[in-house]
């Protein structure tokens, strides 16, 4: 599909997915992508389902085992000679809808990035002598038939637990199991489709504050403009301080919460004054267990202190916006502009039309940063 400059590449099939036939590529009509930091990345592809006088038993779209539940689809965006990778997913749910009217008829394809794959299957197993970075390896390792390649983060406190104290659990999927083990630090999990067809990074560790920004966001600046419309929010209840003592299971004995101070880089130069009090009441935790998951706690509540939603023109823009990454945005005045976390960003593609939709967040207003570049 060529899309005024942007070219879209589809691959399609049960294991290894190659380019899509004519027909289908003819009969596409839309498509929709969801990159989010929670949860999996999420796509929908809408066909146009015609019948001819050869159909007489089905829609020949109904037919194609390429559109079956299972099937792998990689998406990749080609924008100014460079290509990405938009989505390597596995379909989940197909939809016939014929309409009322000749040629109403659509078929649909509804998926999730092949992380699925690994929340099919609940296991009961025990990882003794091993900490969760070890722990996230070994099972990422174990889907290299989706070309997993690992990207993991140590965290700043970690233990390796001996097996006379205590034996690491899973009592439920491997995608389960991997969220669970990184929410403990204030991490997270994902799969990120490439960096090329048919490859995935998966990553486990803090969301990602720091590097250098994506092609920045720009309002209000004449034809150097790049965003259609653009809002922001700072909510001043979302901010918490977390507080307490904890009773440390490796000595028994009470201690003052200790929280160390944030690994995330700042992005924002005003955070709020004040913060609503959190008690922390966790139990059966070791001192540095619990300061690691207070830490968690006020990093998580500070992405929704102030907020910014918009969509831009992909063609003005000249890239993909990247989820989980950082962006600038320029031209919305000192309060706004800087530095921001991309939290989900919504790609909308149709016949010579590309929109992206974007929500940011960051812990405070003004800019950490003298100026924004482009």
């Amino acid at each position: 599909m060529n899309l005024s400059g942007i070219y879209l590449t589809v691959l399609l099939g049960q294991s290894s997915p190659a380019p899509a036939p004519k027909y289908l590529l003819e009969a596409l009509d839309s498509i929709e992508v969801t990159h989010s930091d929670t949860g999996r990345s999420g796509f929908q592809m809408i066909f146009r389902a015609g019948r001819s006088a050869k159909d007489t038993q089905d829609y020949k779209l109904m037919e194609s085992p390429l559109l079956y539940p299972f099937s792998r689809v990689v998406l990749t965006v080609t924008i100014n000679s460079l290509p990405q990778v938009l989505m390597d997913g596995i379909i989940s749910v197909q939809q016939l809808n014929i309409g009322s009217e000749p040629g109403a008829a659509r078929v649909s394809v509804t998926g999730e990035d092949v992380s699925l794959m690994m929340d099919r299957e609940e296991k009961s197993e025990e990882h003794p002598g091993q900490s969760e970075t070890t722990i996230a390896r070994k099972i990422i390792a174990s889907y290299t038939d989706f070309g997993l390649i690992p990207d993991i983060k140590a965290p700043f406190v970690q233990e390796t637990p001996l097996a006379t104290e205590r034996i690491p659990v899973q009592q439920g999927t491997d995608l389960e199991f991997l969220s669970l083990l990184a929410q403990r630090f204030g991490y997270v999990f994902y799969l990120r489709a490439g960096p090329t067809p048919g490859r995935n990074t998966a990553y486990w560790g803090p969301p990602v504050r720091q590097g250098s920004p994506q092609h920045a966001l720009s309002v209000n600046m004449g034809p150097n403009s790049n965003v259609d419309k653009i809002d922001f929010q700072n909510n001043s209840l979302a901010a918490v301080e977390v507080v307490g003592r904890v009773l440390d299971s490796s000595t028994n004995k009470p201690a003052p919460l200790q929280i160390p101070a944030s690994q995330r880089s700042p992005l924002a130069g005003a955070t709020p004054k004040t913060k609503r009090i959190m008690q922390f009441r966790k139990s059966g935790l070791t001192g540095m267990q619990a300061s690691a998951r207070a830490r968690g706690i006020m990093d998580a509540a500070a992405d929704n202190a102030v907020t910014c939603s918009g969509e831009l023109d992909s063609v003005r823009y000249g890239g993909l916006l990247q989820a989980r990454e950082l962006v600038g945005v320029r031209g919305a005045g000192r309060t706004y502009d800087g530095l921001w976390y991309v939290k989900k960003v919504t790609h909308k593609i149709r016949q010579d039309e590309y929109k992206q939709s974007f929500t940011l967040t960051r812990e405070g207003t003004k800019s950490t940063v003298g100026a924004v570049p482009p």
